[in-house]
């Protein structure tokens, strides 16, 4: 008996050891790869080069610098750029530059930019009402499940969609940039955010708290407005105070001084004349079924708002829609991951801009579904088209919002090919979409849960 035990604890014992061992970086491996780590010549050199002074000037492609010129065949009327500062507005930004783009036009103007500080004020307010309302819709969950670990990562984000815009604008209006600038915590909003979700994490426990001992829906929402007005006091000391009327007056090109008049933010976005619910959001994305709709769980930063709805459509059609957009006199917003091959001191994004193959020696990239799929890229910035060319070679003209420091004046160029690979979204409006693409906006969308890979498209959250 004791010679079976003893066999059959060694057995097991080699069973464990060897289990835990499989699959392991052991000194073999380790060997076998320092063998194969040859470095000679250039390799050598290239290793002193990035020890001494990083990667990125080694990695930099300069015969792609001076490839691109600044003429574009077909190009808007749109001199200057904004500047969303350290802030993730950048969806806002883009937002309010179409609208900028029409008052312009609208008031005869050569300049003027519309306050985003304003409407970032109340998209705060906004989301974290959001976040106390889905703390109650799922007050019975536990903390450890994937959807309140994504709702308690980050309740008061900087970052957006198209379809935060439309809201906003909808329910608050607007007001020239005058009315209400921007402070220090809209151009820099890291201390300002830390403070905001750090409280409504604690407020989360609160209305977690209450209803373990009972409270109802009516209870907890009467607590919560007593939160809220603890989330708009901060607000108003970081933002400043909404106005709810304003005095617009004004000097057009003919020098002509018009007004004053007095406007509401609505008021004042009716002015302009711009209905931003004709406007369709569609993305190109090869990992769903092209021409369906879709909508994703939690995609949305009002609590009595429906998630966003989106189209999917192959990328030649894509781009054929944004070239009449930019035809009929409309910029385009989009969203595009400038954190792959952009250069962001010249404005250029380009494929080859990195040389990647040459130092390395690997191939690093993958398919532009794979790389979806696998999540090595997202959508993380706004930006507007605003011009297109097709000779010598296909490119596009895009408005930024990183000031005028960057890239031309803060206008970049993109290679048609970059626009192929990390571009992911744009809005049009429904005048220059065909009929088959208008046709998927009629149908009952797919509903895709929030940890899905296309949530990380349409709202990365870091």
């Amino acid at each position: 008996m004791k010679k079976k035990f003893f066999i059959f604890f060694s057995m097991s014992f080699f069973l464990f050891f060897f289990l835990m061992g499989e699959g392991g970086l052991d000194r073999g491996t380790i060997e076998k790869l320092k063998k194969r780590e040859i470095l000679y010549g250039s390799v050598k050199a290239i290793q002193n080069s990035i020890i001494n002074e990083g990667a990125k000037s080694l990695l930099l492609n300069p015969s792609l610098l001076n490839k691109y010129d600044k003429i574009f065949t077909h190009s808007l009327d749109v001199k200057s750029v904004t500047d969303q500062k350290r802030s993730g507005r950048c969806w806002l930004f883009a937002g309010l530059n179409i609208l900028r783009y029409k008052a312009k036009k609208k008031f005869n103007m050569d300049k003027f930019e519309l306050s985003q500080n304003y409407l970032f004020f109340w998209d705060k307010l906004e989301k974290a009402n959001l976040f106390l309302e889905n703390v109650i819709k799922f007050r019975n969950l536990k903390l450890t499940d994937p959807k309140m670990k994504f709702i308690l990562k980050n309740p008061i984000p900087d970052g957006g969609q198209w379809n935060f815009v439309v809201e906003l604008v909808e329910k608050y209006g607007v007001v020239p940039l005058d009315v209400m600038p921007d402070t220090a915590s809209a151009k820099s909003s890291s201390l300002m955010n830390k403070v905001l979700a750090t409280l409504l994490r604690k407020d989360a426990s609160i209305l977690r708290d209450m209803a373990k001992n009972g409270a109802g829906v009516k209870k907890l929402r009467v607590k919560k407005i007593d939160m809220l007005g603890e989330i708009y006091h901060i607000l108003v000391l970081h933002l400043g105070t909404p106005p709810e009327k304003f005095v617009f007056r004004y000097k057009d090109k003919k020098k002509k001084v018009v007004g004053p008049k007095e406007y509401t933010p609505r008021e004042f976005y009716k002015l302009i004349g711009e209905n931003l619910r004709d406007y369709y959001y569609l993305y190109t994305c090869p990992t769903r079924e092209y021409f369906k709709l879709y909508r994703i769980e939690l995609d949305r930063d009002m609590a009595d708002r429906e998630d966003m709805v989106f189209g999917n459509i192959p990328m030649d059609l894509f781009k054929e829609i944004c070239k009449k957009s930019i035809l009929g006199g409309d910029p385009v917003w989009f969203s595009a991951d400038v954190g792959k091959d952009t250069y962001s001191k010249k404005g250029i994004m380009d494929l080859n801009i990195y040389d990647y193959k040459s130092v390395y020696g690997v191939n690093i990239q993958p398919s532009r579904k794979d790389r979806i799929l696998y999540r090595d890229s997202i959508p993380n910035h706004a930006m507007v088209f605003v011009g297109f060319d097709e000779k010598p070679f296909p490119k596009w003209k895009v408005e930024n919002s990183w000031g005028k420091k960057v890239g031309d004046n803060g206008f970049f160029v993109m290679s048609d090919s970059w626009f192929s690979e990390y571009v992911y979204s744009a809005v049009f409006k429904k005048d220059y979409l065909p009929e088959k693409v208008l046709k998927i906006f009629k149908q009952k969308p797919v509903i895709l849960p929030f940890d899905d890979p296309m949530m990380d498209l349409i709202y990365p959250r870091k």
